[in-house]
């Protein structure tokens, strides 16, 4: 797909397939003997890149972008989840505008903010740990590859973490006793000179 469209979510349930739009896109569409099986090609991240960590934060935002490939069906709707087997839960995704993760069959990019969705309180917190992003169309999470349609994707880890909260001097924050009597100038003095001395006597005992 040449362009990236980037809308928001549509106005379907998770669970509600529009299996008459797709009866009727497959009655007008011949599909090749030889065609093979639809995909998707996640763009962003670059599959190139090395592992992904995104932030939970109130300023943090995860785009997620793909391709969709060998296509002679076009999707009617996308749902987009992020699913962490630490914890055992699934995450939609996508703006927090709406409570759907379904997306236009066209979409090709999408924004997410986990700190916004948390702010929900029937969300469940978000597990410092690896996710599996995981994309499929109207025919659902389970449907079985078929030469072109979109296939369920499932791939693409990422993790996800807090960032560290700020202690200062006023809240305990202190550095080491040792570090501090090693900085002393009289202190390193002693030590360089007890270094030289061992690294002198070693000399001698090797000749």
């Amino acid at each position: 797909m040449s362009s990236s469209t980037t809308a928001s979510p549509s106005n379907t349930n998770t669970n509600t397939a529009s299996g008459s739009s797709s009866t009727a896109a497959t009655s007008s569409v011949s599909i090749p003997q030889t065609a093979a099986n639809g995909g998707v090609t996640v763009t962003q991240p670059p599959s190139s890149a090395s592992a992904s960590y995104y932030k939970i934060a109130e300023d943090s935002w995860v785009t997620f972008g793909w391709n969709l490939t060998s296509l002679y069906v076009q999707p009617t709707s996308l749902t987009v989840i992020a699913s962490c087997s630490a914890n055992g839960y699934t995450y939609s995704v996508g703006p927090t505008t709406s409570p759907y993760n379904v997306f236009p069959g066209n979409t090709t990019q999408i924004e997410w903010n986990p700190w916004q969705w948390e702010q929900n309180p029937t969300q469940v917190a978000f597990a410092e740990a690896t996710y599996v992003l995981k994309i499929w169309d109207e025919r659902g999470e389970g449907a079985a590859a078929t030469a072109g349609y979109m296939s369920p994707y499932s791939g693409t880890n990422f993790m996800m973490y807090r960032p560290a909260g700020y202690t200062s001097i006023a809240d305990g924050w202190q550095y080491s006793n040792a570090f501090h009597t090693l900085t002393q100038p009289a202190h390193l003095m002693m030590l360089c000179t007890l270094l030289i001395t061992l690294l002198s006597a070693w000399g001698i005992l090797r000749r």
